[in-house]
């Protein structure tokens, strides 16, 4: 697969690839630490904002990357063959905090879906769920159309 058959997305078209999924990877770094965890996520196309409900235990890496408010990417993927599709969305999370909470906020932060399954190796009282808006400065999608021949 060339570069040179990446396609670049459109903004309707990365907003259409974004509002039909709920899942993507979040990547996030500590100096040059990375680390990156699967994630569901509401959107919202117009204020290029994601909404994350993101659940930790106490002595987890996730909380240490959060803490140090790092700038992060979330990746969405589709395959249908004989086509692939991406869309990467830089960007700062910032918390939000119950007091900020309004019914709008709730309607957004209810698209993010939590997984179907979880492992957790505490209790679930030692879980800590934080809310979280992912502000984008920039989203970029590609799409790539494969020769059928490559991968027959």
């Amino acid at each position: 697969m060339a570069l040179d058959q990446q396609t670049e997305m459109s903004r309707a078209e990365t907003d259409a690839l974004l509002a039909r999924h709920e899942t993507g990877v979040l990547s996030l770094a500590d100096g040059d630490e990375p680390y990156a965890i699967p994630i569901s996520y509401g959107y919202d196309a117009e204020a290029q904002t994601f909404f994350l409900r993101l659940v930790s235990t106490p002595d987890s890496e996730k909380r240490t990357f959060l803490s140090s408010s790092p700038p992060v990417r979330l990746v969405v993927s589709e395959e249908t063959e004989p086509e692939y599709r991406s869309v990467v969305a830089k960007g700062t999370l910032r918390e939000v905090s119950t007091d900020e909470m309004t019914v709008e906020r709730i309607e957004q932060f209810g698209d993010a879906k939590r997984p179907l399954f979880e492992i957790w190796g505490e209790s679930k009282t030692d879980l800590r769920i934080q809310l979280y808006e992912l502000d984008a400065h920039d989203i970029s999608g590609r799409y790539i159309e494969l020769d059928p021949s490559e991968y027959a």
